[in-house]
């Protein structure tokens, strides 16, 4: 009688577990506190990874250091595709601007699954504020001594209009940081601060009520909500065209068959009615696309705040 034994290799191990995937609860950990786009994105799609592969899917907040300790958790966790990061910009951001004490590097450390949404930046005015266009803010910021709030130090919108005030106009607009879009949206709105740098729809409502004008946005085309609205590019500043983004991404490591799952139930939700008519009404516009299509979109946003992190001298307040 002959006994034959097998020894499994990893690669067959990963095999059989890509094939079985997922065959417990997937683990979905965003960056930051809950109530922000970043959280928002990974409940919706984090419900239809669920439905889709018939899976439990729990989300976990893990925020702190402006997302790093929520990045840093993943990147060093099991890559086995039970454990998820969901980030914002901050993931393309936090190395230029933190160096090594974000504690991650992008290409070294993670796979890139989809990038899910985005949403551009505004300039805003309070009402009081004389100016009426970007122009004329430009000529007052010659003349008097103005101020901007922002969610926080290292946001894309700091970042976004430290490089229009500081890099692009060279003048001396002081940077006021507030915990959040919500905080420095009401600083604008009741003219603690003259102007606000804040997510397109974090400053919509007080528009609409009056306390506020929108003077410029970031896309690269107007917004259907804010029609009146022009355009960075429009107004001839091309290199502003900046968003915020909530992507997913896994652990290096994490079976390529398990990757290329996820990014086909991530873009099939983003095909679902419900969660279009749930982005469109929270100001995200849909992204999605190919694994490539990612990695060629990350390493952009990379490169882009790079720059702009050089240009601004922008730093952790």
């Amino acid at each position: 009688m002959f006994l034959v034994f097998f020894v499994l290799t990893g690669n067959y191990a990963n095999a059989q577990t890509s094939l079985d995937y997922p065959n417990r609860p997937i683990r979905i950990i965003v960056a930051f506190p809950p109530g922000g786009s970043p959280d928002f994105t990974a409940r919706v799609i984090g419900q239809q990874i669920g439905n889709i592969l018939q899976a439990n899917v729990v989300v976990e907040n893990k925020s702190g250091a402006g997302g790093n300790v929520g990045t840093q958790y993943v990147a060093t966790s099991k890559p086995d595709g039970y454990t998820l990061l969901v980030n914002s910009s901050a993931f393309t951001v936090n190395p230029s601007l933190y160096g090594p004490k974000a504690g991650y590097v992008p290409e070294r450390d993670f796979t890139y699954i989809a990038v899910v949404s985005k949403q551009p930046n505004v300039v805003s005015v309070n009402d009081k504020v004389s100016a009426k266009s970007l122009a004329e803010l430009k000529n007052l910021s010659v003349k008097e001594k103005l101020a901007f709030s922002t969610p926080g130090s290292g946001t894309t919108p700091h970042l976004t209009c430290a490089n229009l005030f500081h890099g692009i106009w060279k003048e001396d607009v002081t940077h006021i940081p507030y915990k959040g879009a919500g905080p420095a949206s009401l600083a604008v709105a009741s003219g603690e601060t003259p102007i606000g740098c804040t997510a397109a729809f974090g400053v919509l409502q007080f528009a609409k009520q009056g306390k506020v004008r929108i003077l410029a946005i970031t896309s690269d085309k107007r917004n259907p909500n804010l029609p009146d609205v022009p355009t960075f590019m429009e107004l001839g500043y091309p290199q502003i065209n900046d968003y915020t983004l909530s992507g997913f991404f896994a652990p290096r490591g994490t079976p390529k068959e398990i990757v290329e799952k996820l990014n086909q139930v991530i873009n099939q939700a983003l095909e679902l009615s419900d969660v279009k008519d749930k982005f469109d009404k929270a100001g995200l516009i849909s992204v999605g696309g190919s694994l490539a299509q990612t990695s060629t979109y990350i390493a952009s946003e990379l490169k882009h705040w790079e720059q702009v992190v050089k240009m601004t001298g922008a730093r952790v307040d």
